[in-house]
């Protein structure tokens, strides 16, 4: 993946994040501040960090349950650790911090 595919396909991936968070009934702000999106739950505080990594390609979620390291495998994020995708993974950890079940039902 070159470095301009790698920008696409990670811009478009936070763009349906945030697509997302609009469309769901969950109070999560987010806020995007250079290559990080903040996603925090209103109820308790918590937050969700995703960053870029560009010299790794990489995509970065960091949560309570720990740190994840995701790689672009088509058609989407996979993380290493796990095997889950993206939109997988990111409604695990922000389950755990809410407390019950959240589905961003992100289109990856």
């Amino acid at each position: 993946m070159s470095q301009t595919e790698y920008e696409a396909a990670i811009e478009q991936s936070l763009m349906a994040i945030e697509d997302a968070l609009d469309e769901c009934d969950w109070d999560i702000d987010y806020e995007r501040s250079g290559s990080v999106l903040t996603l925090t739950l209103e109820d308790n505080g918590s937050q969700v960090i995703l960053s870029r990594q560009s010299a790794n390609r990489e995509l970065w979620v960091a949560a309570k349950s720990g740190g994840y390291h995701l790689a672009f495998q088509s058609p989407g994020w996979k993380c290493g650790t796990t095997g889950e995708d993206l939109p997988t993974l990111l409604d695990r950890v922000l389950s755990e911090q809410q407390g019950e079940a959240v589905s961003l039902e992100i289109d990856q």
